[in-house]
């Protein structure tokens, strides 16, 4: 008798267990849904429907290990319960998490096993739909964005015919994103938009809410979409406040703090980017790398070079890319050689035309830099058929700022300045303070070489005062340099670096001796003499070295 009480109180532990843990999760309180859901676990093995709400909790709370083991049961349970089409939902929770740990052999096998229980199977459901998505990836990452876009649409059409609220919402998604990377942004915008519809209506799962608002937030960076993005990144951060523990609420930090970046909140910027890479390396989330990028940048900016070389050392380790950051430092310690390299590098090899932009700004200013004005306008050249077939503000602010520098650099002041005008109005527009600075100094240092020293006092003081409120403690010392230059370096238009070369040039240093002094390649040093040469109108070492005495520029 008395084991038999037993029995029933456990019984009735674990039905009470279960039944709060499913009343929980659908009031969204993750936690305690995960809590009751184990409990009762223990005292008897959930049903599949049961393991995949723990899978779900699991996820939220980045516990990998514990979700993939709940789908896979989740996925035996409906196997041998014979309900093929749950059996292959769970598959593609099992590949979709596997994909994004980077899994692909072990994702891949589990959506052709997927594919196989619903062929076998022979009806029509929406699992079919959801299958159509790692189609739809595969396709998107080889370029291919127009079949994207259809397949897209195929799974989101599925989704609305079986009133399947994730798939519609996941599938508009993606075909917003094909719609973006292929130049049509506002349609892409839209079905964006309306995927957070069902978002922020609660009408999504859990663990795909968090997916759709990061992949949302992505895409619109992709595009540089900045307005969106920073809309959609307030979302996110309300949603992840609502749950502070959520795996999301590391990403959800990242995109913060380049809100905040962008915005000229440094300090905040930094404090959130750190709080990201504690809480996402606590979790093993290769996402840690990003936001070891992001920190990386901030220290870069505020003149923190060896924070900085730290931080990027970190993103690199942990995969992501650490350029154009990296390259800009180097620029920055007058490592110039190194800058190009690394530069030359990362451009050579990025083919999406969305992925050269975020390379290309930096790729100008350090070819300028090493006086390779060709390369650089080159460079600029591309920004600007990018912005014209993208068609957003601030494409057409990073173009402007591009092709403004290269001809400046080329000495054409006049030309300059209609580029660096609209530039400058577009920062100021999106309210990107940082930016709208050094377009400042680029604009100020035009109209000097015009004449109009009050215009150009009027843009470097602002361009300065700027720096100091934000701490740009680099771009300080640079403007200093720079100004420090001006006014010698104006009646023959050469940029500061060419002076230094042309003074080596008339002590009487060879190039290998130059480039020895300056830190640069032969090569380099080769180059600048070209431009110095072009410049002052003259044909030798002996007639530049005279044009110097002669200008008392030594």
């Amino acid at each position: 008798m008395k084991r038999s009480g037993a029995r029933r109180t456990r019984a009735g532990k674990s039905s009470n267990d279960l039944e709060r843990g499913r009343a929980h999760y659908e009031r969204r309180a993750w936690r305690d849904a995960h809590d009751h859901l184990v409990r009762a676990d223990r005292s008897a093995p959930l049903s599949g429907d049961d393991l995949f709400r723990l899978a779900m909790c699991q996820g939220l709370f980045g516990d990998d290990e514990g979700m993939l083991a709940s789908l896979e049961r989740a996925h035996a349970a409906h196997r041998e319960a014979g309900d093929a089409p749950k059996a292959a939902r769970m598959a593609f929770w099992l590949g979709f998490r596997l994909s994004y740990l980077g899994e692909t052999g072990r994702a891949n096998g589990w959506w052709t096993r997927a594919e196989r229980l619903l062929d076998a199977d022979g009806g029509e459901c929406a699992e079919r739909g959801y299958l159509l998505i790692p189609v739809v990836r595969r396709q998107m990452a080889s370029g291919e964005l127009s079949e994207a876009h259809d397949t897209a649409a195929r799974a989101a059409a599925i989704g609305e015919r079986f009133g399947d609220f994730d798939l519609a919402a996941f599938a508009r998604n993606m075909q917003g994103q094909a719609l973006m990377r292929g130049g049509q942004i506002e349609r892409g915008l839209a079905l964006l938009d309306d995927a957070m519809v069902a978002v922020t209506a609660r009408e999504t799962s859990p663990i795909l809410t968090g997916v759709i608002y990061c992949t949302v937030i992505q895409g619109c960076q992709q595009v540089y979409a900045l307005a969106r993005s920073r809309e959609w990144t307030a979302a996110l951060e309300a949603w992840c406040a609502d749950v502070p523990e959520v795996s999301f609420a590391g990403r959800c930090l990242i995109h913060r703090s380049e809100v905040l970046q962008l915005s000229g909140d440094w300090t905040e910027a930094i404090a959130e980017a750190r709080r990201a890479g504690e809480r996402l390396t606590a979790r093993a989330d290769p996402e840690a790398a990003a936001a070891a990028y992001q920190e990386a940048e901030l220290h870069r900016l505020r003149g923190a070079h060896a924070e900085a070389e730290d931080a990027y050392r970190r993103a690199s380790r942990g995969g992501s890319e650490p350029q154009p950051g990296l390259a800009l430092l180097r620029l920055g310690q007058g490592r110039i050689d190194l800058a190009e390299s690394q530069i030359r590098r990362v451009v050579a090899t990025a083919g999406d035309r969305l992925q050269r932009v975020r390379y290309l700004p930096a790729y100008v200013e350090i070819l300028i830099a090493t006086g390779d004005l060709d390369e650089a306008e080159r460079g600029s050249a591309e920004l600007e058929e990018t912005a014209r077939a993208y068609d957003t503000p601030v494409l057409g602010a990073i173009a402007g700022h591009a092709r403004g520098a290269v001809r400046l650099a080329r000495g054409d002041a006049q030309g300059a300045l209609g580029p660096l005008r609209s530039s400058l109005e577009a920062w100021r527009t999106i309210g990107a303070p940082y930016l709208e600075a050094r377009v400042r100094v680029l604009a100020g240092l035009a109209c000097r070489s015009l004449g109009d020293e009050d215009g150009a006092g009027l843009e470097i003081d602002a361009a300065r005062t700027a720096f100091r409120e934000l701490g740009a403690a680099t771009d300080l010392e640079r403007l200093d340099a720079i100004l420090g230059r001006a006014t010698v370096a104006r009646p023959h238009g050469l940029t500061a670096r060419e002076l230094e070369v042309l003074r080596l040039v008339a002590s009487g240093k060879t190039n290998r001796a130059i480039a020895s002094t300056l830190f640069l390649s032969e090569k380099t040093v080769d180059r600048h003499l070209s431009n110095i040469f072009d410049k002052l109108d003259v044909s030798s070492r002996a007639a530049a070295t005279a044009f110097a005495y002669t200008h008392k520029l030594v």
